[in-house]
């Protein structure tokens, strides 16, 4: 079934690859191979290499290294492997170890990944006119984990652009102490299909799904060995230049652990951010049609690798494109995007039940933020027809002016509960003249161990956003316990109490937009 799997997926991209190489493969020669690497220890990782045309025997050239994305055959960068070969790189990539036909089992980006990843430069140096002094590496997805991963343990990398990735794992598909279930099963799903877990991968997946409390140390400890952020230190001692890029609405690896991540950096280093949601910025990109993050992506390799005046360090590091599909704006700094906030009281009173859903919800992973990023079509609700039973409801006051959202929402609460353990989520929502919410953000709270009925604080961060809210239109907070993105952990006939002492008010933060 793999195989066959394989071959369509593998046929489906190459066809999409050809359509859109078509005017570039008639204007140049590059040269294509299909090769086996021996990655650590020996295991096979299928490959293909794209070298320029037309250079001097002795000529060397800059190198670029693409792992695949999870569960994505090793034709994925073909389109862009050949634009890249067409101005002067040398490109290999390859299908990360047990995907497909590579040897090996799905490790998760761990050490035997990253050494892979060392392994294929190795090759590149001795098989292809590839320049040891310039080398760079970038991915999708998986690939971008990967690629941060080696920076950090290779010091001959050095540039990197990660695109739709993550920094942190633990942050991306456990924030808020909250399973995210659809990513997880996204994720584990498609490499039992396309791969071969392995059996640490198993245990995980199995301790992660069916909420093992007792495993939980062990989960993290896991995550954190593979993330970015725990080898922060060597990422900046090697200097590697790095570009992030995510979008808005990614529900595998939402933007805020990249923000993070990316004010830690010390070298050179950019991040960009649009709307859509996991892998869909780069998606056309793929099929080697005009896509604006692998522009980005090909201008900081010219300028990091090939030495190219082309302006983009003299450019704002930080390039945010806004829901409402206006133009990019650019900042000094992350900090400079939140800097700016508007606050909206939480006042009052008011208890929900938990275990129903009240209709409010994070949308469906993979396609609600997709029809956003094409239609501008986020998940709605209606916010006065929300039951009050199930859902918390505040609003802030209509606004005279439009209300331009950039960064994180914070929301600060009191909450007590009838049980010691339970789940709450957010949602910010636009709300019309007419009492239709379109959602701006949401993000889980998971808490254990709490004492039944003792008030305890909440600070809790919603995913990062760049949105634009009408004149005349209001935002609401509403908060339920029950969202199918998400594993709750409320016991049936709980109880949840939102409150604001007058010690310690509540309020939802909002960052906007300098004018």
């Amino acid at each position: 079934m793999r195989t066959s799997l394989a071959l369509a997926v593998s046929a489906a991209l190459v066809a999409g690859t050809a359509l859109g190489l078509a005017p570039t493969a008639q204007a140049a020669d590059t040269s294509i191979r299909f090769v086996d690497i021996a990655g650590d220890g020996g295991t096979v990782l299928k490959a293909n290499v794209v070298t320029p045309a037309g250079g001097d025997s002795a000529a060397r050239y800059p190198v670029i290294v693409l792992p695949t994305s999870w569960a994505v055959p090793q034709v994925e960068y073909l389109a862009q492997a050949q634009k890249l070969a067409d101005s002067g790189y040398v490109v290999v990539s390859y299908n990360s170890r047990g995907f497909w036909q590579s040897g090996g089992e799905i490790e998760t980006a761990g050490p035997k990944d990253i050494a892979d990843a060392s392994k294929v430069i190795d090759w590149a140096l001795a098989n292809t006119p590839a320049d040891p002094d310039h080398v760079g590496m970038a991915g999708v997805s998986y690939g971008a984990g990967i690629s941060l991963l080696a920076a950090a343990s290779d010091p001959r990398i050095k540039a990197v652009a990660a695109l739709s990735g993550w920094a942190d794992l633990i942050e991306s598909i456990y924030s808020g102490r909250t399973q995210h279930l659809q990513a997880a099963a996204l994720l584990g799903g498609a490499g039992y299909l396309t791969g071969r877990p392995g059996p640490e991968l198993k245990e995980i997946l199995g301790d992660f799904l069916s909420s093992n409390l007792a495993k939980e140390e062990d989960m993290i400890a896991w995550g954190r060995k593979r993330s970015a952020a725990t080898h922060l230190d060597r990422i900046n001692a090697n200097g590697a230049a790095i570009m992030l890029g995510n979008a808005w609405g990614d529900t595998i690896f939402p933007p805020n652990q990249y923000a993070s991540f990316y004010e830690k950096l010390t070298g050179p280093k950019r991040l960009e951010f649009r709307p859509g949601d996991h892998a869909t910025a780069e998606a056309t990109g793929l099929l080697g049609l005009p896509n604006d993050t692998w522009t980005s992506a090909h201008r900081w390799f010219d300028h990091y690798l090939k030495g190219a005046d082309n302006g983009i360090d003299r450019e704002q590091p930080v390039q945010l494109k806004p829901r409402s599909d206006a133009g990019y704006e650019g900042y000094p700094d992350w900090k400079s995007v939140n800097a700016n906030r508007r606050k909206f009281d939480l006042g009052g009173t008011q208890r929900i039940w938990a275990n129903v859903d009240s209709g409010a919800n994070g949308g469906v992973v993979m396609l609600s933020n997709l029809l956003d990023q094409f239609f501008q079509a986020p998940p709605v609700a209606s916010v006065p027809l929300l039951p009050r039973a199930f859902a918390g409801v505040w609003q802030s006051e209509r606004y005279d002016t439009p209300q331009r959202v950039r960064g994180t929402v914070e929301v600060h609460t009191t909450v007590s509960s009838t049980d010691e353990s339970g789940t709450l989520v957010a949602y910010l929502y636009d709300v019309g003249p007419l009492g239709l919410g379109k959602l701006v953000s949401n993000a889980p709270y998971t808490f254990h161990d709490r004492t039944p009925g003792r008030p305890f604080g909440v600070d809790l961060e919603l995913f990062s956003t760049a949105y634009d809210v009408p004149a005349g239109h209001r935002l609401a907070l509403v908060v339920d316990t029950v969202d199918p993105l998400y594993i709750e952990h409320n016991p049936t006939g709980a109880q949840l109490t939102f409150s604001s002492p007058t010690a310690d008010p509540s309020y939802v933060s909002v960052p906007l937009r300098a004018e």
